[in-house]
Parts: C-alpha cells; structure tokens; sequence
C-alpha cells in the first residue's frame, strides 16, 4: 500500500483541538482495515489514521469504534499493547532497523528503535517527553465495557527517527491492537500474511510518501 502525507505547516505548534481539526479537515485518511487472522480473532473494531508533516515533525490521530475500552498501564514504555492501543512502526530511514510508537487510549506510550522484536533500544524519559500526546481521555484507568468512540494523536519530531528534514518517503505501517481485551484484534493498515500475529515485520510495511512543499 502506499499514500501521500500532506504538508500542513505549524503542526508542531497547535495544540489538541487545532490539531485534530486540522487532521480532521487535511490529513490523508488511512483505513486500518485488514483484518489479520481473522480465523482466529473475529472482531473487527472500526479505526482510521489521518497524517500529515509540517517539516519539523509528522503528525498522527486515530479514530477508534470498538465494543470494549480498556486501558490500564500509566507507565511509559510498559504493557501497552495489552490495552486499547494504536500503533505507528516506521523504517530507520537513515540506516537498519526500525521504529515502534504505541499508545493505549489514555495517552500512555511505549517508544523504541529495534533491529527486531527482541532487540529494543526503549526511549529514555527525555526522548520519549519530546512526543507530544492528546487522546480523550484522561490519563488515568478506564474500562469501558460498552461501544465506546474514541482518538488520539501524537506529534513526533522527525529528529526522533534521525530526520533533519522530510524524506521523500518512508515505509510503516499503523495498527489497532488489544491484547488482553475481551475480543483481542490484530489490525493493520497494510496487511500481513504471517500465520501468528506479529506487527514487528517491516517486510509488510507500506509506502509513505511526503508531499513536496515550497
């Protein structure tokens, strides 16, 4: 898969409503639709992503419909992926290896460079503080146990992935996950074929690709 992320300027400056009005209105909008081992994990909660750069930094916002919330770790770099959680994994675009950005519903984030699954370099508490966070929530446990809509969006600098400025492309991809929850669902905006869920794959990465701007 592959889309065109556009150029908005000033995003790294706005703050939670004018950034999720301005993603809402000029963000390239990504279904997180394919439905990973369905055979094993039927439910299919309904999330979009929308993207956008403002040379500085890359903007994201999902927007999630799902039948349980559940959101429990308040410790950056923890179980995040056990709760309601949206995640951005993007290549090392300067070199090997990869990226993960994962947030549970109530802002807290887990944020690594990896070589693999298993080998992990977490952000420390002042790389991790430079990815600024909204979600609806406040930050605190929840578990909702109804349909519940909810967002949230993270700004992160470009400098984080070894950027001094926006490439012409990178390759990522953007999930919907929830481990423990009462209906676990492993979805990806685009889609892998491996027999047991994995989001650490960049073979099934898609194409991001940067708007040029003057």
């Amino acid at each position: 898969k592959s889309a065109t992320i556009p150029y908005i300027p000033a995003l790294g400056a706005m703050g939670a409503e004018q950034l999720r009005e301005a993603l809402l209105q000029s963000g390239v909008e990504l279904a997180l639709d394919s439905h990973n081992w369905a055979a094993d994990y039927p439910y299919t909660p309904t999330v979009t992503a929308r993207i956008a750069y403002d040379g500085e930094v890359l903007a994201l916002m999902f927007d999630v419909s799902e039948n349980h919330t559940k959101a429990v770790e308040m410790n950056d770099n923890g179980a995040v992926w056990e709760d309601s959680c949206v995640e951005f994994f993007v290549a090392n675009p300067v070199g090997e290896g990869y990226y993960n950005f994962e947030m549970n519903a109530i802002g807290t984030l887990l944020a690594a460079y990896r070589l693999s699954r298993e080998s992990a370099t977490h952000f420390d508490s002042q790389k991790i503080g430079q990815v600024k966070r909204f979600v609806k929530f406040d930050h605190q446990p929840i578990d909702i146990t109804e349909c519940c809509s909810w967002w949230a969006a993270e700004v992160i600098p470009l400098s984080l992935i070894g950027l001094h400025s926006a490439p012409k492309a990178i390759t990522a991809n953007l999930y919907k996950c929830g481990d423990k929850l009462a209906a676990p669902h492993f979805m990806s905006w685009s889609p892998i074929t491996l027999d047991k869920p994995n989001f650490h794959c960049p073979d099934f990465f898609g194409t991001l690709i940067f708007e040029e701007y003057e």
